[in-house]
């Protein structure tokens, strides 16, 4: 069988990190089936947030990466219809692969460019249908799809989804006779290496949050929760700063929480340095609105970190097997509850959560079928 040629858009892609997850979702994926998959990835040439190339990569050429994937660092100024028009009618593409949904560059023209051109094309949605997503300027966001659907560009369009939550999720957002393809997110190649504990003692705890501080990862509410919490706490937030005035908000929690409770705030971790800092801390705690995957919640599953994070995520039923917390943001006293349990316990109380954890990410770290299933994705049709 040919290898897939696959021309795919995304907003960021590395040597940029600081979008988070869709970034990680990608370059793990391409790590899994190189060799297998041909990649032809169209990016920014600047990170998240960002105003200039900071890591001077060459622009408006492809270039060699390191998993053999080739990468077109786009300039803001080379951009135009015309020139995604000539990327994607000037190469021999099997399909074409868009990362995301809302982006004007890497979702809205090329899915525009693509309408009446008889080419597979598949969008990954990474999280965005979800209920805690769609919330937010929810009219806005309903007509976008409104118009996407209006204007054809969501016609023949496969969509992926990494568990059936998120099918459930197109199906009533694209339409019910959306072809959608459940092909689970990838972990990061890391090699199956036990776990190493950490000293827990009872009245202290290390918290860490690896995630943007904005509104749909729930930072002020993870804040706010510490409020009653009696004991030595200290909790790290390493993520970029979305919006400055939920930044003021989440600051001024901070400076309300009681002595002995200290939050952090550390700005963005590379993605080589996530389980270092993961390792340090005793939980990874981040109650966020809802997450398609959570590649920090797996990194800390495979070190063996318990998790205290909400149930709208993929990592659900965590007490029954002693790895960590998934409870209801309706109910914000069973997180402080949590928090307290976590506080106060011993080493030998914690070690089994430590295993527990790790017995989940290394289950999910040996599983072939997600590199398979991702493999099957691109080579069909």
């Amino acid at each position: 069988m040919s290898v897939p040629k696959v021309l795919t858009f995304i907003d960021w892609y590395k040597p940029y990190f600081k979008a988070g997850g869709p970034v990680r979702s990608l370059v793990n994926l391409v790590e899994h089936v190189q060799g297998r998959v041909d990649f032809h990835i169209v990016t920014g040439d600047r990170d998240y947030t960002a105003n200039t190339n900071e890591a001077g990569v060459p622009t408006d050429q492809w270039i060699a990466a390191d998993a053999g994937e080739q990468v077109y660092h786009a300039s803001p100024e080379a951009r135009s219809v015309a020139s995604w028009r000539q990327l994607i009618t000037g190469g021999s593409w099997d399909l074409v692969y868009i990362n995301g949904l809302y982006s004007r560059w890497s979702t809205i023209v090329p899915l525009w460019v693509l309408r009446g051109i008889r080419m597979r094309r598949i969008v990954a949605v990474r999280g965005m249908l979800a209920a805690g997503p769609m919330r937010q300027s929810a009219l806005k966001k309903r007509l976008f799809l409104w118009a996407m659907k209006r204007m054809g560009c969501f016609r023949g369009v496969e969509f992926q989804a990494t568990n059936t939550e998120e099918k459930a999720d197109i199906l009533r957002w694209i339409g019910p006779k959306t072809v959608v393809h459940v092909v689970p997110n990838l972990a990061r190649k890391v090699s199956d290496v036990p776990p190493k504990s950490t000293e827990k003692k009872p009245g202290a705890l290390r918290l860490i949050s690896v995630a943007r501080i904005a509104e749909e990862k729930n930072t002020l509410f993870a804040i706010e929760r510490l409020m009653g919490v009696k004991g030595r706490v200290r909790f790290d937030l390493y993520g970029t700063v979305y919006d400055e005035a939920y930044f003021a908000r989440c600051q001024e929690a901070i400076r309300a929480l009681p002595a002995g409770v200290e939050v952090h705030w550390h700005g963005q971790l590379a993605n080589e340095a996530v389980a270092a800092a993961i390792g340090e801390a005793h939980v990874l705690y981040m109650p966020s609105v809802g997450e398609n995957f959570g590649h920090a919640m797996l990194e800390a599953l495979i070190a063996g970190r318990p998790l205290l994070i909400s149930d709208r995520t993929p990592w659900k039923g965590l007490e029954a097997v002693a790895a960590g917390w998934d409870l209801p943001l309706e109910d914000p006293a069973r997180f402080t509850a949590a928090l307290q349990q976590a506080v106060d316990m011993d080493q030998a109380a914690y070690d089994r959560l430590v295993h527990g954890a790790y017995a989940i990410g290394a289950r999910y770290l040996n599983d072939p079928d997600p590199v398979e299933r991702s493999y099957r994705m691109f080579a069909q049709g």
